[in-house]
């Protein structure tokens, strides 16, 4: 009870320092311009940025390589066999900087176009996110599958594009994603092939052996192991991947 009073007489005590605050804070500002166009308070862009910043991971997801990269590594870690090694944070963060050095020349290019000249206050807001969002958008282009573009414009009421500027992301977001994973299962099925054919070969001598009790996965093991370091598989992968994007 007493914890109580002295909460009660804090939040008082705060309530007139609290309602000054918010006297001279105002929520919002907009200051229309010259063009038509509209100025936001600095502290709107800021809830703005901390919005983008939430969003962060879903713009990982559906707007960079990270999607191919991470369902290859997944599918290659099944093809071998060994269960949870590497662990999912080793993938993962294999995926993310990989997806980063991947990245670099498109990132490199949304700060230089828009996000640089807009904090030197030389662009206004809408315009530098639309210069940030012309290299991504360049980017997935280069990626998509002309089929799921035109299913998904179709199922949007869209009739065609006169240009590639004219493909609303509310499209070109999931045609992306749906291109990237059908190509991340193509290249996940070539890397499965050889691994099943020692799987195969393994089972094969095993049962002419008349050894069924026994696992043919624990035999294989080794063998998928050492093929693959024999070839430096990581970097193998790795590279394959890097050179699948098309820039």
């Amino acid at each position: 009870m007493r914890y109580a009073r002295a909460l009660l007489l804090l939040v008082l005590g705060l309530s007139p320092a609290l309602a000054a605050a918010q006297a001279t804070i105002p929520l919002l500002t907009v200051e229309p311009l010259a063009d038509g166009g509209s100025n936001y308070s600095v502290s709107v862009q800021l809830l703005m940025l901390m919005t983008l910043l939430s969003l962060l991971p879903a713009i990982l997801l559906a707007m960079t390589s990270f999607t191919r990269v991470v369902v290859v590594l997944a599918i290659l870690r099944q093809a071998l066999g060994t269960a949870q090694t590497p662990s999912n944070q080793i993938i993962i963060g294999l995926a993310l900087f990989l997806s980063l050095f991947i990245m670099a020349p498109v990132l490199e290019r949304a700060y230089e176009d828009g996000l640089r000249p807009y904090l030197d206050e030389k662009i206004e807001f809408d315009a530098a996110l639309l210069k940030v969002e012309a290299p991504f958008r360049e980017f997935m282009l280069n990626q998509v599958r002309e089929a799921d573009l035109t299913m998904f414009a179709e199922l949007g009421g869209y009739d065609g594009f006169q240009d590639e500027e004219d493909i609303p992301l509310k499209v070109l977001l999931p045609s992306f994603l749906t291109s990237e994973l059908k190509t991340a299962f193509q290249i996940g099925f070539l890397i499965f092939i050889p691994f099943l054919v020692i799987d195969l070969v393994v089972a094969s001598v095993l049962m002419s052996m008349g050894m069924m009790m026994l696992s043919p996965m624990l035999i294989s093991l080794p063998f998928k192991l050492m093929l693959f370091v024999l070839i430096d598989g990581w970097s193998l992968i790795a590279g394959t991947l890097a050179a699948t994007f098309v820039t």
